[in-house]
Parts: structure tokens; C-alpha cells; sequence
């Protein structure tokens, strides 16, 4: 009986996860976004070395990856405006980039306040 108990309050749990549960991820991917556009914009002066450009970008975009596989809910706007960023270009305009962290950061915002 407690395992079943158990079951059923693990159940439902899972259930209550909505975009609140996201926004560890919503943070992380807005991050990301920040981190990526500071090394493109570096990048542009030519202040980092291709290697470490390489690295990064690589980093940033895999990190990416598993932030949006992590989402409960990934068709969500935040979902949709991370998938958005994963498409931009390695070598993507830092202002677009920074636009992507901001509509994440609105979104962060707007739950954490509900």
C-alpha cells in the first residue's frame, strides 16, 4: 500500500510541472544566448582566437540542446524562442542574439511573477 501511496504522489507531482518547473532552463538558455553574443561580438574585433571561438559557440549551442530537450513543456513561447536561437547561425549578429536573451528574460520575468 505505502508503495503504491508513493506512486501516486510522485504521479502527481509530475503533473503539477508547468513553466514554473522550467525556469531554471528559461535562465540557463538566456545566459547562454548573453554568452554568445559577448564572444561573436569579440569575435567581429577579432579579440579571440578561432579556436576558442569554435569551442564556445560549440558549447553554447550543445548546452543549448539539453536545456531545450529538459523543457516540460517545449512547445511553449519560451520553448519555441530557444528552438529559435538553436537555428540562428554560429556567427550569428550579436544583436540578434541579444534579442533572443531578452525575449527569454520577459518570459522569465512575466512567470516569475504570476
Amino acid at each position: 500500500m505505502l508503495r503504491w501511496s508513493l506512486l501516486l504522489i510522485l504521479f502527481v507531482a509530475g503533473c503539477s510541472k508547468g513553466p514554473e518547473a522550467d525556469l531554471p532552463s528559461i535562465g540557463e538558455a538566456r545566459s547562454l544566448a548573453t554568452e554568445w553574443a559577448l564572444v561573436n561580438e569579440q569575435a567581429r574585433r577579432r579579440q579571440l582566437t578561432a579556436t576558442y571561438i569554435r569551442t564556445m559557440r560549440e558549447s553554447a549551442r550543445k548546452q543549448l540542446q539539453t536545456t531545450a530537450k529538459s523543457l516540460t513543456q517545449p512547445q511553449s513561447a519560451y520553448g519555441q524562442e530557444i528552438a529559435a536561437l538553436l537555428r540562428e547561425a554560429d556567427g550569428a549578429s550579436p544583436r540578434v542574439l541579444r534579442a533572443h536573451a531578452a525575449s527569454l528574460k520577459r518570459i522569465e520575468d512575466e512567470l516569475e511573477s504570476a
